[in-house]
Parts: structure tokens; sequence; C-alpha cells
């Protein structure tokens, strides 16, 4: 028995009663329930939607497994200072104290009852009554979630069971049972899902669909399919032998993005994380949405500080000294993850705005040194609401700034200069007395292409992918070699813990694990 339960907890969620959390403005028109059964779903529209919008409040459930497994294994926080007791499950991404007996994000991180929600909207939607322009935007949305879904597995543990069908009964333990796919079948799924979702799109360009009643950019559209499909690509041509043909597709994947209406860099880079400038942003193309009454941000606690020491802190100590309660009476957490004061002075050393906006540094009160305590990140930090903190600044996935700098990799791995999309990234950043980049050799290219990325996104997800995809000897090049060095690079990859795979006998172990 236990084993069997085991399987279904990693493996594909066997059940159709899917929750419509997290989605209440939008279901004003909804019959109150709490689950949905096949019937209801294809003989009523509200029901229909109520799955739709039920997909979105489980993706949103992902939002710290996106950030830990896009971010957490890069340098941004290795070896970081912290004021109170240490992360030790962050610690392990970072240090890569990873092997067979200590996995990560076991079980598949959970990502397999995620799918069953999408492939069940997907096997459903096109025998529902609703109408026949809405339900195709929704299965092309829904296929550009399983394509994205499936790529971050991909890029976690390379091969994984494939599955494209929902559970709707078990008639016994075998029929859970799936072998890993090869990393090129799930790649070849990602695509398949990625054409038919601009397919499915057709020339429908719009960032939110009108039947969802919001101007913010938090449900999937053609413009993040493309951008993924450029992502997609140059992962393929980089580390599975697509080349110059792939980051060819890749390029033109994004430059159609690029040439579309209503999207670009926002002037202020702080507006990025502003709640109340979420709607209509022109930057943002998919974003996990919180609101206040709906669901707020808690991914983020052990980069902030709790209320004790956030009295006996200080920031700017030199300039304008306050205490971090001061600055930020209601905010709380747990500093328990930071970075090092390399790393801070790496990126504070350049006149960024982008760092402003992204975290403070906390010092001790204890003149005339004030000795670096740790730092808080602010860049999720919300705002201040009825006496309280109110974290629902929306996790941006895919914003124009990917765009530009994935065009920026496309171009360099293609041996085209790169400095146009570059050079936008930068002059946001340091303003319009900025110093332009000058296209040079293709590491040249590359190394500043990674440095825009390191500041730009950080705590979005992104770095560690970053990496990744530019090829592993630019991970080797930016991760500590004490932690990861050449030679390792099976590590690149996740194993999967001992009980799962006794509990499917299809399975086998990451290689090199």
């Amino acid at each position: 028995m236990r084993n069997y339960l085991s399987t279904i907890k990693y493996a594909l969620g066997i059940s159709l009663v899917l929750s419509a959390t997290g989605c209440s403005d939008q279901l004003d028109e909804v019959q109150p329930q709490t689950s949905l059964n096949r019937d209801l779903i294809l003989s009523d529209p509200n029901a229909a939607m109520t799955l739709y919008y039920g997909v979105y409040g489980s993706f949103r459930n992902y939002h710290y497994t996106l950030f830990t497994l896009g971010e957490m294994r890069s340098e941004i926080w290795a070896d970081g200072l912290f004021t109170e007791s240490e992360d030790g499950g962050l610690r392990n991404y970072y240090t890569h104290n990873i092997d067979a007996n200590n996995v990560p994000a076991s079980n598949w991180a959970g990502f397999y009852s995620l799918l069953d929600k999408v492939n069940t909207a997907i096997k459903l939607f096109p025998q529902t009554p609703v109408p026949d322009d809405e339900k195709n935007r929704v299965l092309a949305e829904m296929h550009g979630l399983r394509a994205f879904v499936y790529y971050t597995m991909l890029k976690t543990w390379g091969g994984v069971p494939l599955t494209t069908e929902p559970v709707t009964q078990v008639g016994g333990l075998e029929e859970l049972y799936r072998e890993r796919a090869t990393p090129e079948a799930v790649m070849a799924q990602v695509k398949a899902d990625i054409e038919q979702s601009l397919s499915l799109f057709g020339s429908d360009n719009a960032l939110t669909a009108p039947f969802t009643g919001t101007s913010k950019h938090i449900y999937w559209n053609r413009a993040a399919t493309l951008t993924l499909k450029g992502d997609a690509y140059i992962w393929s041509g980089t580390h599975m032998g697509g080349g110059s043909a792939d980051f060819a597709t890749a390029q033109q994947a994004l430059e159609e993005v690029s040439a579309m209406g209503g999207l670009g860099l926002v002037e202020n880079y702080a507006d990025l994380f502003n709640p109340a400038r979420e709607a209509g942003n022109q930057e943002i193309i998919f974003a996990i949405s919180y609101e206040k009454d709906e669901a707020t941000v808690g991914a983020y606690g052990s980069f902030r500080v709790n209320t004790t020491q956030a009295s006996t802190l200080l920031l700017d100590p030199y300039t304008n000294p306050r205490s971090v309660s001061q600055a930020y009476p209601y905010l709380s957490g747990a500093s328990r993850v930071g970075l090092s004061e390399s790393m801070i002075q790496k990126l504070q050393s350049s006149g960024d705005e982008r760092i402003d906006a992204t975290f403070e540094v906390m010092y001790r009160n204890a003149p005339p040194t004030y000795p670096i305590a740790g730092v808080l990140l602010t860049k999720f930090a919300g705002r201040e609401d009825a006496g309280a903190q109110l974290y629902d600044v929306d996790f941006p996935v895919y914003r124009y700034a990917d765009v530009l700098l994935l065009l920026a990799e496309a171009k360099t791995k293609q041996g085209v200069d790169p400095s146009a999309e570059i050079n936008q990234i930068r002059e946001r950043a340091y303003g319009s007395d900025y110093t332009p980049f000058v296209g040079g050799s293709q590491q040249e290219n590359m190394q500043a292409i990674l440095e825009e990325d390191l500041r730009e996104f950080i705590g979005e997800g992104k770095h560690w992918w970053s990496l990744r995809r530019a090829g592993n000897e630019w991970v080797f090049a930016y991760v500590d070699p004490v932690y990861l060095a050449p030679g390792q690079e099976y590590k690149l990859l996740l194993p999967i813990s001992v009980g799962m795979l006794n509990s499917d006998p299809k399975l086998t172990q990451t290689p090199g694990y």
C-alpha cells in the first residue's frame, strides 16, 4: 500500500477534481462549487471556465519551485551573509550538495499534478459548450503552458516520463508506471506543443483575452509562446545538436515578439515591481498573479528579516541612517540566505538603477565600520496596506527584457552582433549617459549578455537557466568550483529519489548519480 500511494503522489494526479482557487475576480458568474466532474465540464460553460481558471490557480502554486530551480543553483546567493540560521534546503541548491540520497525537488517537484490539470483542459475543452473563439484561445494557452512545464522539467532532469492524457481512473498499480522518455523525445513534445499553441492562437496577439476581464498579463498568450520558442530552440541548438538552424529559428521567433505592438521596456525599472503599475504593463508578457484577498507572494520569506532584528539593523548608515524597521515597518521574514560581500560590491559598483530596486544592504549598528549584516530583497516586498505588508507583486515568467537578452544570445551564437539588444537593456539600467556595449568576440558577447542577465533578473528564477542555456563552460565559469567543477557535468541535472525508483520499476536514475 505504501508504494502504491507513493507512486500516485509522484506520478499523475489521478483525480479530475479540480480546484478553482485564485480566480475569484473572474468567477462572479460561475456556479459556486468546490469540485468539478467531467459531465458538468462538458455541459456547463461556467464549469468549463472554472477548470480553465483553476489551471492558473494551480500554476501559481509552483512559484517557489520555479524560482528555486531557475536561480538558486547559480552563483547569486552562494556564501551570502544572513542574520539567522541558514536555510539548509536552499544551501543544498547553491552548494550543489546533491546526490541520490539528498534530492531536492523530489517527486518531479509535483509537476505531474499540474500537468494532469493541463491535460484535462486540453482533452475536455474541445467538447465543451464554450464559444469557439474562446475555446481556441484556451487550448492555445494550455498547449503553451504544457510546453513550458515540460521544458522546465527537461532542463531540470533531462528525460522525464511523458504523458499528454489526463488520468481518469486507475485499475492497477502497473498502469501508473512510466519510464523516462529520452531528452530528445521531451524536447520534441515541447516543440510540438509550441507549434500547436501558435496554430491555435492564429493572429491573436492580445496579451490577455477579453473574456478574462483583466488587463494584467497573467494568462498565457501568443507572445509568451513565441518567447518560449526562442528560449527552447536556443537550448536545443546548444545542447541537443540543433546548431545554427535552431538558433536561426529562435531568432525569428524572438524578432516576431519584438515587432509586436504594445510591448517594450518600461522606462523605470522599479515600475515592474509596483503593484499599482501591473495593469497593462508593456514589459510583462506573462506573470503569475498576486492580489489582495486572493493570494500573496510567499516565496521570499528567507530573503527578508525578522521584526526584532529589523529594529537593530541600519540602512545607509553613512548617508541617511535609519533602522530597517523605520524604512519597512511591516516587513517580516527571516534573514536566512543572502548575498556575499563580493557579490554586493560587484552589483553596487556600477550605478545601475536595477540594483536599488532589487535589494537593500543591512548594516550592523556598530560605528565606525558598520559591518554588513545581510541584504533585504525588496523587489517583491509589495506595499503597506491597512497597517500590514501586502506581498502582492506579480511574478514575471517572461517579460520583454527576456526577449531582448534571448535575441542577443541567438544572434551571438550565430556570430551576429548583439549590441543593439544589449544596449537597450543598458540604457534603461544606467540612463542616457550609459556606456554602450560594442560587439566583440563570441565569448565577449556572451559574457556581456550574462552580466546583464545577472543584474536584470535577481529573484526572478532565471540566472541558473541562463548559464545552462549559454553552455556548460559558462556554468563552470560562474559557479564556485568548490561546489561544482568541470568533470561534474552530471550534476547539472537533478537526481530522482530512491523512493521514486522503488515505487516504479520502469524508472531509472539520472545518469551519473
